[in-house]
């Protein structure tokens, strides 16, 4: 087992992450398609709002986003819309978009101990936020696993809306 695998063994998958160019296409076909219901109405989130950085600055940066709970795993959408931001990164490269992270995550506790060592072991910090149900850092492990890995520290106000949010599918 590599060092990246050894670091994030026992951490659970939470969830996949796409990217996509029509998060609206993306959902129908999940729904009609795959049967994957329960998306709610996208979102619309600005970096800044969030204080999420990327390369360690918060720039300008608008995408939509919704998720799902399926089968222990959440599935989340991403649509850049304008702006600078990991998600634009990957719609520019893969136009037709794709699975660009996986989310792995752990009590907020842990974060601090996971996160320094991916970073001790030289992954580069893509993106950042600082949520109130999570702390959450994006590292760069495209060479290693094809994807960016979200780490997820979970806040205990956190815990409360996950359990909310599975009741809800």
């Amino acid at each position: 087992m590599n060092s990246i695998n050894k670091t994030i063994a026992g951490i659970e998958l939470a969830q996949i992450g796409w990217v996509v160019p029509d998060i609206h296409a993306a959902v129908k076909f999940l729904a009609n398609t795959l049967g994957v219901a329960g998306f709610p109405e996208p979102e619309y989130f600005r970096a800044q709002d969030l204080g999420m950085t990327y390369y360690g600055q918060i720039v300008a940066g608008d995408w939509l986003t919704t998720q799902t709970y399926n089968g222990g795993t959440f599935i989340e959408l991403v649509q850049p819309i304008s702006g600078q931001s990991m998600f634009h990164d990957y719609l520019a490269k893969y136009p037709a978009g794709g699975v660009q992270h996986n989310a792995f995550r752990l009590p907020v506790s842990d974060f601090e101990r996971i996160t320094n060592t991916l970073r001790e072991q030289g992954y580069a910090v893509i993106s950042e936020v600082d949520h109130p149900i999570a702390r959450m850092a994006f590292f760069d492990t495209y060479q290693t696993l094809g994807v960016a890995t979200e780490i997820m520290g979970i806040t205990p106000e956190g815990w409360i809306a996950i359990k909310q949010m599975e009741k809800a599918r």
